[in-house]
């Protein structure tokens, strides 16, 4: 009669790939954020400040509304430092 041996489990360990859902912000990625939020907050201060024809209503406010929403906010998002490496292996081709 066969004597039946049994199967040795190996676990190998897999590679570790680099999480995908890192923070990628840093300290300047959230000062520009909160310069974002300081900027829309008091964009619409001036909007509330005097009557409907005031200049802080109608000039002031909507400038730093603009500059709050469309400049600051995705320029905290999207900066980021460039790698040393990268710039170190751009300046040894040329």
């Amino acid at each position: 009669m066969a004597v039946k041996t049994k199967k040795k489990n190996v676990k190998t360990s897999a590679k570790s790939l680099p999480s995908p859902f890192n923070i990628y912000w840093e300290k300047t990625n959230y000062i520009l954020f909160a310069a974002g939020i300081a900027l829309i907050i008091l964009g619409f201060y001036f909007l509330g400040q005097g009557t409907w024809d005031s200049s802080t209503s109608l000039v002031v406010s909507p400038i730093l509304l603009f500059l709050g929403f469309v400049v600051v906010m995705p320029a905290s998002i999207l900066y980021r430092k460039k790698a040393v490496q990268e710039t170190e292996s751009v300046r040894t081709e040329n």
